[in-house]
């Protein structure tokens, strides 16, 4: 049996890491009649404790082991002798400073016949066991919170606190009224959308269902097979929850999902929301072994997948129920397609399951193996709020999708979809002339998308971009890659302000967003942040830095993500997680980006990161694509190395480029290399794979 509770408590991680720290504190709030250390060890991992507990009437125990500490995050112990079980901390920031602890408890209830001496006397079966232990796992954490609490000083006086939640809604009702989200209903539909909240929440499974209510004939999504009505998608949805049910997918499960941009993508995360299952959406530039990896180590039991990929997942799909979502046409074998299970099943609606899945988004692994970053499907607002503070989305807006719904930027937009009843236009390839195409075409207002992709549009012939009518385009929302200063003033001198570039990462998800006025006043700016978000700078030694001093950036939301599915997470400070990137404040609160930490080269004693020296070249007018890393070099230990394409017709030479950045930025920053490439390696974010640049150079 398995028992799992969770306490919120209202201080930073560290602060309630110091008190789960040291197992031997434990005795001190855990709802137990005994926890004393055995022998010498009594810290660390080895650790051993005689424990006791009670049960009804019965004291059960026996001595646990401490088997791993992962510092700040976790901590687990298991059983040596007695009560044969597994208990563990789980310690992760929640946004504002608060922190999530959640203590699982799985154990074995011994029979009654030769149980031996702990045996749960008098309790013959887990039904009548496990609401005991289920008490004391809630009452251990319940003391745990109060001891916490009240040693840290948190809590407001009430009058503040009704205060901050007046100021927090008046703000909220703001901004919603400004997206077009508040609005009268008529009576019928009033009761609709209560009954459909009341069943389900605010969470993304009700989403469709919502807007099926309001909008049931109207274009939901548009892609190469044609469109779908809200009222459609909600239909198919529930029909393809019940198929992949009865293929073997069932709450709780984990389902890979490898599909481009397209309506299976849309139905596939409905379905497994409304089936509480977990979806780990994977990365369509990922090499079988990557993806082989990820659903080996993020125990996917299923797999859902595009056709073009089968060969791709031959290694992936071994020994998992397989999915078919867009098909080409051809033989698959006897993997089922998703359209057969839409038409072999009903479409009436669905109960609610008993738990929330999860979504786990991927890192992009351009450094190393991709990591998973997994967060609840709770319900919460806050992302909405943060967003829509900066960005001016509207209810009912025509959104060309290009960036990847699989990355955490498209899948954002994606999920506040759901609330302002979007109409999705999803290409299942990005193509630059396309894309204003179908911006003409759908007379969209939104464009959605990652920085190399407006480049790309740049690049096409001025007579081109001309061709087509994008008066519409009201928002082209960009996140994903760093945005050159450059690039980004090219494309609104031709289509008018309208970037707003949000600057975070898988694990933080938003820190700040650069609106179109940030960015002509104050080029190369990741811009400030949004709504409830808070940055700050720290120095090597914890301490925040004053404005214009460069230092360690780190952020604070309610959508961080709950920790890495193998294991650990991100460092935090004061509550707040580090991003990994270096960066500064100006006087105005204007955050820039200086480049990654673990990018920084020592070059003859002098920090150096590449994004500074990347962001001049970019300027320069004969340069269309760099990226600059580090190489060993034999006098200054390391050394820079640029990579450069060059622009059509531009007369570029290594001794030109070196010239200008020594002309603009100190003597140790100039590249030691320059090497000219037709182009840079990037993955299907747009991201540049460096580590592929460092094996070449």
């Amino acid at each position: 049996m398995k028992v799992e509770e969770t306490v919120l408590i209202r201080v930073p991680r560290e602060a309630v890491w110091r008190h789960l720290a040291e197992p031997a504190r434990y005795g001190g709030f855990m709802d137990v009649t005994r926890w004393q250390p055995v022998g010498r060890r009594k810290h660390g991992v080895g650790a051993r404790f005689d424990t006791r507990m009670k049960v009804g009437a019965t004291e059960v125990g026996g001595e646990v082991e401490v088997i791993e500490i992962d510092e700040g995050w976790d901590v687990a112990w298991t059983s040596i002798t007695g009560l044969d079980h597994r208990g563990r901390f789980r310690i992760r920031p929640q946004g504002k400073g608060a922190t999530r602890v959640t203590l699982r408890f799985t154990y074995k209830t011994p029979s009654l016949l030769g149980s031996g001496l702990w045996a749960l006397a008098g309790y013959a079966t887990d039904a009548l066991a496990a609401p005991m232990v289920t008490q004391s796992v809630r009452r251990s954490l319940a003391n745990l919170k109060e001891r916490i609490e009240a040693e840290e000083g948190v809590g407001p006086p009430l009058t503040s606190r009704l205060l901050e939640g007046a100021k927090d809604l008046a703000e909220a009702v703001l901004i919603f009224r400004s997206a077009g989200l508040v609005r009268p209903l008529g009576l019928g539909q009033l009761l609709e959308v209560g009954s459909l909240v009341a069943r389900w929440g605010i969470n993304p499974a009700a989403g469709y269902a919502l807007s099926a209510a309001l909008y049931p004939g109207e274009p939901a999504l548009l892609d190469e097979a044609g469109s779908l009505t809200f009222g459609e998608v909600e239909a198919m949805s529930n029909a393809l929850a019940r198929g992949l049910n009865a293929g073997g997918v069932d709450t709780g499960d984990t389902v890979a999902v490898l599909c481009r941009n397209h309506r299976y993508f849309v139905l596939t995360a409905v379905a497994l929301w409304k089936l509480g299952a977990t979806a780990v959406w994977l990365n369509t530039s990922f090499a079988a072994p990557q993806l082989a990896d990820v659903c080996e180590r993020e125990g996917a039991r299923a797999l859902v997948y595009d056709q073009e990929f089968g060969d791709l997942v031959e290694d992936a799909g071994r020994g998992r129920k397989r999915f078919l979502a867009w098909n080409e046409g051809g033989a698959h074998g006897r993997v089922r397609s998703l359209d057969s299970l839409i038409a072999t099943h009903e479409i009436s609606e669905l109960d609610p399951p008993e738990q929330s899945g999860r979504t786990i988004i991927l890192t992009s692994g351009t450094t190393g193996r991709p990591k998973g970053a997994a967060r609840s499907n709770a319900s919460s607002l806050q992302p909405a709020l943060a967003l829509l503070s900066k960005i001016p989305l509207r209810a009912r807006d025509r959104v060309v999708m290009a960036a990847p719904l699989f990355h955490s930027w498209g899948f954002s937009h994606f999920t506040l979809g759901l609330l302002l009843a979007t109409t999705l236009i999803l290409q299942r390839r990005f193509d630059p002339e396309a894309t204003l195409a179908a911006i003409e075409r759908e007379r969209a207002r939104v464009l959605v998308a990652v920085p190399v992709m407006i480049q790309r549009i740049m690049e096409l012939p001025r007579r081109t971009r001309r061709k087509y009518d994008t008066s519409s385009l009201e928002v082209v929302a960009l996140s994903g890659s760093a945005l050159p200063a450059e690039l980004a003033e090219r494309f609104m001198d031709e289509f008018g302000d309208v970037i707003y570039n949000l600057y975070g990462s898988t694990e933080a998800a938003w820190a700040t967003i650069a609106t179109p006025e940030d960015l002509r006043e104050a080029p190369g700016t990741a811009g400030r942040a949004p709504l409830r978000t808070q940055v700050r700078v720290y120095d090597d030694l914890g301490r925040q830095v004053p404005a214009g001093v460069p230092g360690r950036i780190f952020v604070g939301n309610d959508s961080q993500f709950e920790g890495y599915t193998g294991g650990g997470g991100k460092p935090t400070l004061d509550g707040l997680l580090a991003t990994g990137d270096i960066g500064r404040l100006d006087s105005d609160g204007r955050l820039f980006v200086e480049g990654r930490e673990d990018e920084m080269i020592v070059s003859g004693g002098e920090n150096v990161y590449p994004a500074e020296v990347e962001q001049l070249l970019a300027a320069h007018p004969g340069v269309a694509d760099v990226a600059v890393v580090g190489v060993p070099d034999e006098r200054f230990g390391q050394a820079l190395k640029a990579f450069v394409v060059r622009r059509p017709r531009a007369r570029l030479t290594e001794k030109v480029l070196k010239g200008h950045v020594r002309g603009n930025l100190a003597r140790y920053k100039v590249p030691q290399k320059v090497e000219f490439v037709r182009k840079l390696p990037r993955n299907a974010t747009g991201k540049v794979v460096k580590r592929e640049l460092s094996a070449s150079a």
